[in-house]
């Protein structure tokens, strides 16, 4: 089978996705995607995935979220559920 073929791509927490949070959210800014990420400390406390990534809006059917236990597990989530909406983020 070919590479990725079939398959869902995987969680990369080495991408260095986090240093272009930033960056991603201003480009689906300019996309007419209104977005966000967050980090919520009660979920914090308690063990939880604490980071979310939140969009709605322009290319995007319908409102999209993910969730993770780092900012950069949470913004690697966030791209493939884009990219699977149809929304290809150039990172």
């Amino acid at each position: 089978m070919a590479k990725g073929m079939g398959r869902r791509p995987g969680v990369d927490l080495d991408s260095g996705v986090e240093d272009a949070t930033v960056l991603i959210l201003e480009w689906l800014g300019e996309q007419g995607v209104g977005a966000m990420i967050r980090v919520d400390a009660e979920r914090l406390r308690d063990g939880r995935p604490a980071w979310t990534f939140a969009a709605s809006g322009g290319a995007l059917e319908s409102g999209m979220r993910a969730d993770g236990a780092s900012a950069a597990e949470c913004m690697s989530r966030a791209l493939l559920g884009l990219r699977e909406a149809g929304l290809v983020v150039p990172f």
